[in-house]
């Protein structure tokens, strides 16, 4: 049996088509039993997201399996087939493995690094698990999948350094205050990104929100959202006395904070640090502030080469994640290797036992008058026998080596083995 990988995702096919292609709510659990019930799939899982649709499977012949997959995903969406084939990847035995293990390191991710996909990944193997669509090869290939991205987590900092604008914004502010538990922040005006950054904040601790928008009504709605407090935007000069964060996107066409003001809100504050985020294009906030002291001032510029920076970063550690992932295929290809020889064993095993039973039972024949005690004592003894002269060729067997076919051949040869027998 093989494993085989089909499927599409960011890189190769555009939002619209995965969308075509995705297999959301009871479409999920309704692919898994179709794929499952196709003659040339003997164990299956499904990973649908956004971004990537993908299907694991373990079959014979990947070349006409991965046919009859195409045909099912033409039929399951109703769509023609040519309108996605040439987006489709495939990847088959030590390549599928691979495509796996890095789709759950985030290596195939839009952004290196980023933690959700490992989730999304278990959810699929708890599903299977559930549904009873996987067996020993996808088992274990799940299982070393999400290992291996818990020790690339581990041994790397891929998952370290903020690559968002938003994300930025916070790891900015860590190092500016450390802890930012008890901390206040104010939003000024309405921008997304600034949102992003503000939602952010909280997540890390910020308790106290005020928020500030040209329109007073629009204040109110995002400071019920933040669980803060609306105040006028004419008022918040003011009320930065008592801010010690500020994200600044008002989309207005000239400063709306000026130097001089600055200056007298941290004379007020008694110089005690703020940290303020200037995402809006044009500047909102007037760039000689950065001259004051205790006051941290970053535009969006700033932002992007930290972003930038972070993400030279994670590609560099990308690098040590794919030696890793290099060394746990091979060690899965080893595991799926000695499978081979596992047959081979137990059929060993059953030729010894019925040996050992015949024989003992020749010798229960011809002592009759023995008493149990004695007979059970003569059992263990056979036994033990049988395991001390099978325990080389079975160790044998189980050792990874270049010429394991061979040694199989030759065990069946020895001990008259059917080539047949146990290959399920």
């Amino acid at each position: 049996m093989k494993i085989l990988v089909i499927g599409l995702n960011h890189k190769t096919a555009n939002v619209e088509l995965r969308e075509k292609l995705a297999f959301p709510g009871q479409k999920l659990e309704d692919g898994v039993f179709s794929l499952k019930g196709l003659p040339e799939v003997r164990e299956v899982a499904l990973l649908s997201t956004c971004n990537r649709v993908e299907i694991y499977a373990c079959v014979g012949n990947p070349v006409s399996a991965a046919d009859t997959i195409k045909n099912f995903l033409s039929s399951f969406h109703n769509i023609i087939r040519n309108d996605f084939e040439t987006s489709l990847y495939l990847h088959a035995g030590s390549d599928a493995v691979r495509h796996v293990f890095r789709v759950a390191s985030s290596l195939d991710s839009m952004i290196v690094g980023e933690p959700q996909i490992l989730g999304q990944l278990k959810d699929v193997f708890d599903f299977a698990l559930s549904k009873k669509t996987t067996g020993v090869l996808l088992n274990k290939l799940m299982k070393k999948a999400i290992s291996t991205a818990k020790r690339v987590r581990t041994e790397t900092r891929i998952a370290e350094n903020a690559v968002s604008i938003s994300f930025a914004a916070v790891e900015l502010a860590r190092k500016i205050f450390t802890d930012l538990s008890g901390k206040s922040f104010m939003l000024l005006g309405a921008g997304e990104m600034a949102e992003l950054a503000a939602r952010h904040l909280m997540n890390n601790g910020v308790k106290e929100v005020l928020v500030a928008n040209r329109t007073y009504e629009r204040g109110c709605e995002l400071a019920r959202e933040f669980n803060g407090r609306p105040i006028k935007f004419e008022d918040f000069p003011q009320e930065l006395i008592h801010t010690d964060i500020l994200i600044c996107s008002t989309g207005a066409p000239s400063y709306v904070l000026m130097k001089d003001q600055m200056t007298r809100v941290m004379k007020e504050r008694k110089h005690k640090p703020v940290f303020i985020i200037d995402i809006t294009v044009p500047r909102n906030i007037d760039p000689l502030i950065n001259k004051i002291e205790n006051v941290y001032l970053y535009d969006v510029d700033n932002l992007q080469n930290v972003v930038d920076t972070n993400i030279l970063e994670r590609q560099k550690e990308a690098t040590k994640a794919e030696k890793i992932i290099e060394e746990e295929v091979e060690k899965f290809n080893r595991w799926v290797s000695s499978l081979d020889s596992v047959p081979t064993i137990v059929s060993l095993r059953q030729k010894a036992e019925e040996i050992k039973d015949e024989e003992f039972e020749k010798f229960r024949n011809k002592f009759p008058e023995m008493d149990e005690a004695t007979l059970k004592a003569a059992g263990y003894m056979a036994t033990a026998i049988m395991n001390k002269l099978i325990h080389p060729p079975t160790a044998a067997l189980k050792e990874d080596t270049e010429d394991r076919d061979e040694l199989i051949a030759m065990i069946k040869k020895l001990y008259g083995i059917n080539g047949d027998d146990n290959e399920e």
